[in-house]
């Protein structure tokens, strides 16, 4: 045990003073924080020019229903003319109405000398829709027509609450729940990704270097490839830890210089829904009172606990995995073979975690969380919309025998492998080497 700690102080000690590590540590918050600011700062951003628009309507119906906005001004015009589409124009579309729209819904245009913007599509094709629906309703001569219309549009949203047995209510937000679920799912799936690949690339070094025969004269190359995974899994937590608590300090600085909010929410704690509840209804009015509520209502303490040993079982899974390719083969280029089919699974264990959104409770979201090639991915979409305890007990069970096997065989191949040389092995003659004694 003495020996597979060194062998971790080593790797965690090597990697985190690398020059690499410590400005990918430092820049990686910085960069999350500018994709998560910019595009809100962006957002509040409007733009002080007007640009106009000019509207041929040859039926003089529907000129009047394009009103002007902050960021359009809709000026009418006889003809549809070549002036408006040179280079110092100030134009920027041409809408060109030729007949009645109720009875030829083709018979509108938009002209303009670039590629049309999505804001000014919709807009006109909201304002002139409710102008012919109108008309269309108007030519039943239903009495006070205006009124009528005004109360039927009436817009309402649903709410939706979770409910136990003994009758205890909190708010949720399917939405919310999807976020958080692909939030741990990414974490899982690039963390086990990039530092699975660390652990193959930090044997292949050690392998072509031929450094690794004097270290399994000290050492059993269990030891060896055990100190590797765990010194290395060490230096993704840390590096993690650092990102989450960065990112948490630069996202409540940038909040409270530039006035937006983006401060994770705090879990609630037992008894608290109901209180919190209504101050952020008193605070925010209640779409915002929903969506702190259903914050607050997320299962923080069962994703916590779910996510650190998903976490642990995946990554031990594949980094034995990884580490038994990178004894194996002698260059970068060899891995292909064998690294494909393992990043295959994971693509659709990610794949299977988007569809499964949709759907959690379906057989593609049960067998996928079970399978334990995929379960880490795809169970912590399940988590926070309820999973019952006895799949989350079968899902880790079955995920952490199957690492203790991976483990197991890994170390078979790795004590053969990584004094291996020349010849690229096979799939067959690796099976060999896991039954040599």
């Amino acid at each position: 045990m003495s020996k597979i700690w060194i062998i971790i102080q080593r790797e965690f000690m090597t990697r985190v003073k690398k020059k690499s590590f410590i400005l990918l540590t430092i820049l990686m918050p910085f960069i999350f924080a500018a994709l998560i600011m910019v595009p809100l700062m962006l957002a509040t951003i409007e733009g002080d020019e007007q640009k106009t628009v000019m509207v041929v309507d040859k039926t003089g119906r529907y000129v009047g229903s394009l009103k002007s906005t902050a960021n359009y001004a809709f000026v009418p015009t006889a003809d549809n003319k070549d002036e408006f589409y040179t280079e110092d124009s100030e134009v920027e579309a041409v809408v060109q109405i030729t007949a009645d729209l109720a009875k030829n819904p083709t018979a509108v245009t938009i002209y303009s000398p670039r590629e049309v913007k999505a804001e000014l599509l919709s807009y006109v094709e909201t304002c002139l829709g409710e102008q012919v629906r109108r008309e269309k309703l108007s030519a039943y001569n239903i009495p006070e027509l205006e009124t009528i219309i005004a109360d039927i549009q009436t817009d309402f949203h649903i709410a939706t609450v979770k409910r136990n047995a003994e009758g205890d209510e909190t708010s949720s937000n399917t939405y919310i729940a999807m976020t958080a679920g692909f939030i741990f799912t990414f974490l899982i799936y690039m963390f086990v990704m990039s530092y699975g690949g660390m652990v193959m690339q930090s044997v292949m070094e050690e392998k072509t270097n031929r450094i690794v025969e004097l270290m399994v004269s000290s050492v059993k190359p269990f030891q060896l490839m055990m100190g590797k995974i765990i010194g290395v899994a060490l230096v993704g937590f840390v590096q993690l830890a650092i990102w989450g608590v960065m990112l948490s300090i630069i996202l409540l600085v940038c909040g409270s210089v530039f006035g937006l909010s983006t401060a994770p929410a705090v879990p609630a704690v037992a008894g608290a829904d109901a209180q919190m509840a209504a101050v952020a209804q008193q605070a925010g009015g209640g779409e915002a009172a929903e969506i702190m509520s259903a914050l607050m209502g997320l299962p923080y303490a069962e994703l916590g606990i779910m996510f650190v040993l998903y976490f642990v079982g995946g990554y031990l899974l594949y980094a034995s995995f990884f580490a038994a390719v990178g004894a194996s083969i002698n260059a970068q280029e060899d891995s292909s073979q064998f690294i494909m089919p393992v990043v295959l699974i994971m693509v659709f264990g990610l794949y299977a975690a988007m569809y499964s959104a949709e759907n959690t409770n379906g057989p593609l979201a049960f067998w996928a969380s079970i399978f334990p090639l995929t379960s880490p991915i795809v169970m912590m979409v399940r988590i926070p919309f309820g999973v019952p305890w006895w799949e989350e007990v079968l899902s880790l069970g079955l995920l952490f025998a199957t690492s203790m096997a991976f483990v197991w065989i890994s170390a078979r191949i790795y004590r053969v492998g990584i004094l291996m040389y020349g010849k690229k092995p096979s799939l067959r003659e690796m099976l060999k080497w896991v039954r040599w004694r």
